[in-house]
């Protein structure tokens, strides 16, 4: 499935999710995010959970006709089958995640506890990603985002953009974020065709973050 073929899954009209972007502007979707690594008591990894919180264009479009009861707010249980449908299209993207556990690419089972939230104009989506196998890891590394750039994902620069729950005493977080594009190649992914994925290789799109544990 394509990232386009993604975003249709995600809205039904995906043309006019871009029609609320920049016209002819890549990336198409934004999204500020966290993650959180968890731990089983025995030490071992266990599952990752990911908040995304998408940039208020989309936002906006992707809830129309979702307050059923018009009160003006978004309720969990009004945003409840949005984040089913988002969740059921993630593994056609690889989760935009990737995991190595002791320098093994991982494979993740089945999503859940999926839930989303609207506040201040935003929406954001929070899942847990299983390991499909977990395991003890003296280093656990995650890569988040869209390595076409069709989603741009940003780990918030906070404290908490990535953490732990449950780690083993001593375990240390530390992120990789990518530098940011310069202007000129910026302009070039504004300027591409609107309906074509864009040329970004040789750029780093993807954030990365290792787990560390003695």
């Amino acid at each position: 499935m394509t990232r386009r073929a993604y975003l249709t899954a995600l809205s039904g009209l995906v043309l006019a999710v871009l029609a609320a972007a920049p016209a002819a502007a890549h990336p198409h979707v934004f999204v500020n995010a966290k993650a959180e690594v968890v731990f089983a008591s025995d030490g071992s990894v266990q599952a990752i959970r990911h908040q995304w919180s998408f940039d208020e264009a989309y936002s906006a479009y992707i809830t129309q006709g979702l307050d059923k009861n018009g009160d003006g707010k978004l309720s969990s249980d009004e945003l409840a089958e949005l984040a089913k449908i988002n969740v059921e299209s993630l593994p056609d993207v690889e989760f935009f995640t990737a995991a190595k556990l002791n320098g093994r690419k991982q494979e993740f089972g089945t999503p859940g506890e999926q839930v989303m939230s609207f506040d201040n104009k935003v929406l954001t989506l929070t899942f847990t990603l299983p390991l499909k196998t977990p395991a003890k890891a003296r280093s656990f590394g995650i890569e988040i985002g869209d390595p076409t750039y069709f989603v741009a994902f940003t780990i918030v620069d906070q404290p908490d953009a990535v953490v732990t729950k449950g780690a083993p005493q001593g375990c240390v977080v530390r992120v990789n974020r990518p530098p940011k594009l310069d202007d000129a190649t910026q302009k070039r992914l504004a300027e591409a065709d609107i309906t074509a994925t864009p040329d970004v290789s040789g750029l780093e799109v993807t954030t990365r973050a290792l787990v560390a544990c003695p």
